[in-house]
């Protein structure tokens, strides 16, 4: 069975509130996470809410990862999709939960795209 990319959905608890509040390290964080992992970033957006909590997402040459926060409750909400196999997301969402200081970290793996044959891709010039 071939798939086209692995997609993580990410619940990490007991994180560190003043960190998951922090625009500025959690663009440093997510970004370092999806370089860790082998990932090329091409764009980076994030928003800082008030009274607290960001979100976020890194475009990479691969797919994306995306985090909104609950500093307040200590939880952050993750995905991590990467397509082809040459980048490991779980490399990201573990990165992620380090720095985040977290005391726990509970994850679903998605196959995205699953094919029964390989895929091929015919390009024409119309």
């Amino acid at each position: 069975m071939n798939t086209l990319g692995r997609h993580i959905l990410a619940e990490i608890y007991g994180c560190d509130g003043d960190i998951l509040d922090n625009k500025e390290m959690i663009e440093r964080i997510m970004v370092d996470s999806a370089l860790k992992s082998g990932a090329e970033v091409r764009e980076v957006t994030f928003h800082k809410f008030s009274p607290m909590g960001v979100s976020g997402v890194v475009i990479i040459s691969e797919s994306h990862l995306t985090i909104h926060t609950w500093p307040e409750l200590g939880y952050a909400a993750v995905d991590v999709f990467t397509c082809g196999d040459k980048i490991n997301p779980w490399d990201a969402c573990n990165y992620m939960t380090e720095k985040f200081q977290a005391k726990n970290m509970t994850a679903t793996e998605v196959k995205r795209g699953i094919f029964e044959q390989p895929v091929s891709v015919k390009v024409s010039n119309i």
